[in-house]
C-alpha cells in the first residue's frame, strides 16, 4: 500500500512561513527561482478592518522572499494592487497560485472582483450587501504573468471563465486550481455556486494555453458528495507523473472525518475524481518541530511546493482565536502562513 498524503507530513516549522504585525495574511502560494530564492504571493489586507468580510472588498496580493522554502518570508512588494472599478479585478485581489510555466514564465492564477462603493475603511466599514453580494457576486479567476517573480505582472482586461446562468455554477467563481502540462495546455479546477446562499462545489475547465480560451469538461461538479458533505473549497491539484492528485478542504467534515480538515483525491484523467484509500490529507491537529502540538482553527488554501515534480512542502493560512471551536473567521486575533515540509 502506497504511503498517505497524510503520511508524508512532517512537524511544520516553528517561525517559518510569513507573518505580518500589521495586516491580515492569507493565501501562500510558493515557487523557486533560478537563484535559489523561494517567492510567496499571498493574500494581504489591514488589520485596522475586521478579516471577515473585507477579505472580499480590500485584500491584494503581496510578493514576499525567503532563501530556503521554509521561510520565514520578508515582504518584497504589492504584486496585484488595485487598479480601479472599471476592471474585473480592479478592487480586490486574492487566492494567488503560483506556477512556472515549462517556458520559464510566472504563471499567478487569482481571484478578483470588483465593485462601485468606496473603498471601506475603519469608519465605513463593508456593509453586507457591498461584501455578501456586490463583492463576493463579481469574483472571477484570472491570472497575470511575469517573466521575473519581482514583476511586472502582465494582467488581462478579461477573467478566464464566466458564469453560467441557471446552472451549478452560475453566480461567481473563484479559488483557482491548475495543472500546467509539458506542453503548455492547462486543466483548471474552480470553485462556485449557483446562488449566493448554495453550497461549495468544483468544476474543471481545459485550455491549450494558461492564457485561455478556457473550455468546461463537464456540466456537473467534478464531486458529488451526499447531502451536506458536498461542501468544499480551497484545491490543489498537480500530475504526480502516474496520476492527477488532489487536496482540498472538507467544509463539513464528512469526507475525511474532521471538519475543516483536508481530503486527498486522486484522478486517471483530470476529469473523473475518486478518493484517496486514505482521504485524510491533513489535520488542523497540527505538531511542530520544537515538540508542541496544537489545534489550529483554521488551516486553509493548501499549497504545495512542487520541486523536480514533487511536493516538497505544504503552505497553510492559520490564525489564532480565542476558540478553536467556532470555525468564525471574524473571532481571528492574527493570521499567518504557515510552512509543513513533507517526506
Amino acid at each position: 500500500m502506497s504511503q498517505s498524503f497524510l503520511d508524508r507530513l512532517c512537524p511544520a516549522v516553528t517561525g517559518g512561513g510569513f507573518s505580518l504585525e500589521k495586516d491580515w495574511v492569507w493565501c501562500g502560494s510558493v515557487v523557486a527561482d533560478d537563484q535559489g530564492k523561494y517567492h510567496m504571493y499571498a493574500s494581504s489586507w489591514s488589520k485596522e478592518l475586521a478579516f471577515s468580510p473585507h477579505w472580499l472588498t480590500n485584500s491584494q496580493v503581496i510578493h514576499a522572499v525567503s532563501d530556503t522554502p521554509q521561510g520565514p518570508y520578508e515582504f518584497e512588494s504589492v504584486a496585484l494592487e488595485p487598479r480601479g472599478e472599471g476592471f474585473w479585478d480592479g478592487r480586490m485581489t486574492h487566492n494567488p497560485t503560483v506556477h512556472r510555466h515549462p517556458d520559464g514564465r510566472y504563471i499567478l492564477y487569482y481571484t478578483g472582483t470588483t465593485y462601485d462603493a468606496p473603498f471601506p475603511t475603519p469608519q465605513t466599514p463593508a456593509s453586507p450587501k457591498l461584501s455578501k453580494i456586490e463583492a463576493r457576486g463579481n469574483q472571477r479567476i484570472g491570472i497575470a504573468i511575469a517573466d521575473n517573480p519581482n514583476g511586472p505582472w502582465q494582467r488581462f482586461d478579461e477573467p478566464l471563465i464566466a458564469p453560467q446562468p441557471g446552472k451549478w455554477d452560475g453566480w461567481m467563481n473563484t479559488n483557482p486550481a491548475a495543472v500546467i502540462h509539458p506542453d503548455g495546455s492547462v486543466l483548471l479546477y474552480y470553485k462556485a455556486v449557483a446562488h449566493s446562499e448554495d453550497l461549495l462545489r468544483y468544476g474543471v475547465a481545459r485550455a491549450d494555453q494558461v492564457q485561455g480560451p478556457y473550455t468546461r469538461l463537464t456540466d456537473e461538479p467534478i464531486f458529488n458528495f451526499d447531502s451536506s458533505n458536498d461542501h468544499i473549497e480551497d484545491a490543489y491539484a498537480w500530475y504526480s507523473g502516474q496520476s492527477y492528485e488532489m487536496i482540498f478542504k472538507d467544509m463539513a467534515g464528512g469526507i475525511c472525518g474532521q471538519k475543516m480538515a483536508g481530503v486527498h483525491a486522486l484522478s486517471d484523467d483530470g476529469v473523473q475524481w475518486r478518493l484517496a484509500e486514505k482521504p485524510l490529507a491533513y489535520s488542523r491537529k497540527v505538531t511542530w518541530d520544537d515538540g508542541t502540538t496544537t489545534e489550529q482553527p483554521f488551516l486553509e488554501r493548501p499549497q504545495l511546493l512542487i520541486q523536480d515534480g514533487k511536493p516538497t512542502h505544504l503552505f497553510a493560512a492559520t490564525g489564532s482565536m480565542p476558540d478553536v471551536t467556532l470555525f468564525d473567521h471574524g473571532k481571528l486575533e492574527h493570521t499567518w502562513n504557515m510552512c509543513i515540509p513533507m517526506k
